[in-house]
């Protein structure tokens, strides 16, 4: 069966087939492991994480147009080969596929490796390609509704990096939820003090910054309306049904 072996770039909408299939290709598949020595129990292989995949293509670039030739492939080299290597100046991710198989993957183009060999104006190419993984942020944001969050067992400082306040919260629950004392809260306030003025007073929306708990600042000095509000003492008289507050 005839593969064909295509570059895709989804973004520009360019597709481009290789206009001689290649007689052979591979695709490494691949997980590091990692090994360690321990006492008593000698080598182990751990897991180690995924390796990306590696692709190296060794195709013609036809100046003439061969019977085994692809349908549609033209007969300039130099067209494939100026479009592989804009792809590789820019760093443009593309997807490589070859018909008929499961290979599909992003990829970059790592190098383009080409000459001329027997007079033909035919150009052989070597193209190396590596498989692309879109990064992704390790910053964890917790949206409120009581949200479990994950703690450092040596320093107790949260995983989560970014904290949104849902209605029913008080600063003083999500310091202790992340850091399991609540008397964190005008350190979080202090970490936050550019949209906190009042750590008694909370909205929702907010995006809180939950640093790690080495890294949390000073409690800020309280302002005259929050020292009142915590040294006032409220009392509930039933038999008179009123509320007694003493500062």
């Amino acid at each position: 069966m005839l593969r064909l072996f295509i570059f895709l770039d989804e973004a520009a909408g360019i597709e481009l087939v290789l206009p001689v299939s290649p007689s052979s290709y591979s695709w490494e598949h691949a997980n590091r492991v990692e090994t360690v020595q321990l006492d008593q129990l000698g080598e182990l292989n751990l897991p180690g994480g995924r390796v990306m995949g590696r692709c190296t293509l060794e195709c013609l670039l036809p100046a003439q147009l061969y019977p085994f030739c692809n349908p549609g492939a033209l007969d300039n080299p130099y067209i494939y080969l100026e479009q592989l290597e804009r792809w590789s100046d820019k760093g443009t991710v593309v997807r490589f596929l070859v018909s008929g198989t499961p290979s599909n993957a992003s990829v970059l183009i790592e190098s383009v490796e080409y000459g001329e060999k027997d007079g033909t104006n035919d150009l052989y190419a070597t193209i190396v390609l590596r498989q692309y993984q879109k990064p992704e942020s390790p910053v964890l944001a917790v949206q409120g509704g009581g949200a479990e969050a994950a703690r450092d067992s040596k320093t107790g400082a949260a995983s989560a990096k970014t904290y949104t306040v849902v209605k029913g919260d008080t600063l003083w629950g999500i310091a202790r939820q992340f850091y399991g004392d609540g008397s964190a809260y005008k350190r979080i306030a202090a970490a936050n003090s550019a949209i906190i003025k009042n750590p008694n007073l909370i909205y929702p929306g907010q995006v809180l910054t939950i640093p790690a708990l080495e890294e949390l600042p000073a409690a800020g000095s309280d302002s005259p309306s929050v020292a009142a509000a915590d040294a006032t003492v409220s009392t509930y008289d039933q038999s008179a049904g009123k509320w007694t507050l003493q500062l």
